[in-house]
């Protein structure tokens, strides 16, 4: 074991560790990390002294902020489209991995946790948010779209929570991480360490879990859940955003908010993420996956991706120029496209051979 690991799987004690290592790039997630965490659950799903997973992060302000966008564009802009989907394709099977996983998946998160990060923490058994807890899914910021299980996930959020955490990308905190079911547990950022080590023993999960327990109260969210659900849990995307229009017309700051937000992002990618959310409610899990594969495979030949990483990421003038500029001007069928099967390249869920 080094410190320039990327990601560290181990055995402590009862437990198969996982710490993810890269804190200077807030624990973004490599390929090379995706294939160890796949590598590790595999080794430990038949390992009787294994009885949980317990997976954490180096450093205080990130979980993990997602994948490594950054190399994902200069491998698009190169041509070399089949190592991004490449890699989306591992990351995804990974997901679906976590999702059925047959032992307790315990993920500690005590700061950002967004994108990738999202993936390999939401879909198991147990999500302890710490204090520092700061989730978001702000893909279409940079022309992309909430993948890794989001098509399951968000839908399924009360108060039509998961349909505008998707729209807007916006940032929720440890009280309504729990009050949404974002998260299983609260504990307090001080004990996380001391949590972890419990974890490494032989007593229950749930009662180590109950026994670092601490009640939060609710946040911003929380408060605006009537409002959000009234205007997000219309059945069309141009009925969001009427509603939202007539709320900002008639002063409401949360409408107000929301509207200039999402007419700020790709038009495109919201086009896309509303049909995902639509179509995601009543999707299975393998099934939401596929459908999200069907997506990237598109956007990774697209435009917008690569010009919001561009104004984000690379350049960070935040002036993306978008194409087309607005909703309106959207062709229905070229939304469409992004969810067309695949053919012969469908992704397939399954344990490789």
């Amino acid at each position: 074991m080094t410190q320039d690991q990327e990601i560290i799987c181990e055995r402590r004690g009862a437990a198969g560790f996982v710490l993810l290592n890269r804190p200077k790039a807030l624990n973004a997630l490599s390929h090379g990390m995706v294939r160890e965490l796949a590598r590790a659950l595999d080794a430990w799903e038949n390992d009787p002294a294994v009885t949980r997973i317990v997976v954490t992060a180096s450093g205080e302000k990130a979980f993990c902020a997602g994948g490594d966008v950054r190399a994902l564009h200069d491998f698009g802009k190169a041509g070399r489209q089949d190592e991004m989907l490449a890699f989306w394709r591992e990351e995804y099977i990974l997901n679906a991995r976590i999702k059925a996983y047959p032992k307790p998946y315990i993920s500690l998160i005590d700061g950002i946790v967004m994108g990738g990060g999202v993936g390999i923490s939401l879909h198991g058994s147990h999500r302890v948010a710490g204090e520092r807890y700061l989730f978001a899914m702000p893909e279409v910021g940079i022309g992309f779209f909430p993948d890794v299980g989001a098509t399951f996930a968000l839908p399924r959020l009360p108060d039509a929570a998961g349909v505008y955490l998707a729209l807007t990308g916006d940032r929720v905190g440890q009280g309504d991480a729990l009050a949404f079911g974002l998260a299983t547990h609260a504990a307090a950022s001080a004990r996380m360490g001391e949590l972890a080590e419990a974890l490494t023993g032989t007593a229950p999960v749930d009662e180590i879990l109950a026994a670092f327990a601490q009640p939060v109260a609710p946040g911003k969210l929380f408060a605006e859940r009537q409002a959000m659900a009234a205007a997000f849990g219309a059945p069309t995307l141009a009925g969001i955003l009427a509603r939202l229009e007539a709320g900002a017309a008639a002063g409401d700051a949360f409408a107000t908010k929301a509207l200039a937000i999402i007419r700020a992002k790709s038009p495109t990618s919201v086009a896309i993420v509303f049909e995902q959310m639509r179509r995601g409610a009543s999707l299975d899990f393998a099934g939401a996956m596929a459908l999200e594969f069907r997506i990237v495979s598109r956007i990774a030949h697209g435009q917008d991706f690569y010009e919001g990483v561009r104004a984000v990421v690379i350049d960070k003038d935040q002036a993306p120029v978008w194409q087309p500029a607005s909703i309106e001007a959207l062709d229905p069928a070229a939304v469409e496209a992004h969810f067309a099967p695949l053919g012969a390249t469908e992704l397939v869920l399954g344990r490789p051979a």
